[in-house]
């Protein structure tokens, strides 16, 4: 079969690409004033990213097996596979479960909540996103469990506090249509701590993440994203890269840790799975993006890797 001539859009920047695919979906955001003392313990939030924004005062945050971090004013803390945490006006302060304390709704997705004291005031915006692709799924996995951004840094220092100070007008106020800026504006906020991770982290610089970085590799793992339904070779995607069969199955093996061509067949079926989950496409529909011309041939491979068929994945009606 003749091989495409794929140039996928942004290919100078298979990583920008990645990020460019962090598609947040806002399950929740809530605007806190904290008089203390309070305590606030967050549940777990599967396949969702929680963050927390201080935009005035202090609080310390508690992570299971961690040392309390005492979380300033203008600092941001991600946690990007969404697990549990405790938000204290004290690092022994009691925490109560997050749904105990009345919340006035401003929308469905946004809310706000007071906790009254006597003590000093830290006003705080949390939020939970979720991630609906596979490649920035597969980017979320690489993160730390902590992500921790503070304004006073001199790196971030300047987009951190623009884009504070704009939430914290936008939240003050609350005018028409501030729901909208104060979410797309926490967005840009998380991708922005994900994109300081990357520059200055040094397990950003291995593996998946480099081989995306790579000028050779970044075109081939692009192309495989792109367009997953396409009928895919070694030789192929050795072309696209500019590399011989034999140098690029060695350096894609040695960088992504996997055979080129399994790592088509994991990022094809679990597209698919996503894509049944997530969607009301068509078995067949999605059988074809993964590059299926056959359902049946689909529904065998797909039991193969995941060990349950595809309509099992269904959601009921």
């Amino acid at each position: 079969m003749q091989e495409v001539h794929f140039r996928p859009p942004g290919a100078s920047d298979p990583l920008g690409e990645v990020l460019h695919m962090l598609k947040l979906n806002g399950t929740l955001y809530c605007r806190a004033t904290l008089c203390a003392p309070w305590g606030v313990a967050m549940p777990r939030m599967d396949n969702s990213m929680l963050f927390v924004v201080i935009m005035s005062g202090e609080g310390w945050l508690r992570v299971p097996g961690r040392e309390s971090i005492l979380i300033r004013e203008g600092s941001m803390v991600v946690l990007p596979r969404g697990q549990a945490v405790d938000l204290a006006s004290g690092p022994e302060q009691a925490a109560l479960p997050l749904f105990d304390y009345p919340a006035r709704k401003v929308s469905e997705r946004y809310e706000m909540m007071e906790i009254d004291g006597p003590g000093p005031v830290t006003r705080a915006m949390t939020g939970v996103v979720s991630i609906d692709d596979v490649a920035a799924r597969r980017l979320i996995a690489l993160l730390p469990e902590l992500l921790v951004v503070d304004r006073w840094n001199d790196v971030a220092g300047g987009w951190l506090r623009s884009t504070l100070d704009l939430i914290a007008h936008e939240a003050a106020t609350l005018k028409p249509g501030g729901e909208a800026v104060i979410t797309r504006l926490a967005d840009i906020l998380i991708i922005q701590a994900i994109r300081t991770w990357l520059d200055g982290a040094a397990e950003a610089q291995r593996g998946w993440l480099a081989a995306l970085r790579d000028p050779m590799l970044g075109r081939a793992l692009m192309a495989m994203h792109a367009t997953p339904e396409h009928d895919w070779t070694l030789d192929g995607l050795a072309r696209l890269a500019g590399m011989s069969r034999s140098g690029f199955a060695a350096r894609f093996a040695d960088m992504v840790g996997q055979p080129a061509m399994r790592y088509l067949t994991d990022w094809r079926m679990h597209r698919a799975r996503l894509a049944l989950l997530e969607s009301r496409a068509a078995v067949g529909q999605v059988a074809r993006s993964a590059g299926y011309q056959s359902e049946a041939a689909f529904g065998r491979a797909f039991k193969q890797f995941f060990g349950e068929s595809p309509g099992s994945l269904r959601r009921p009606s």
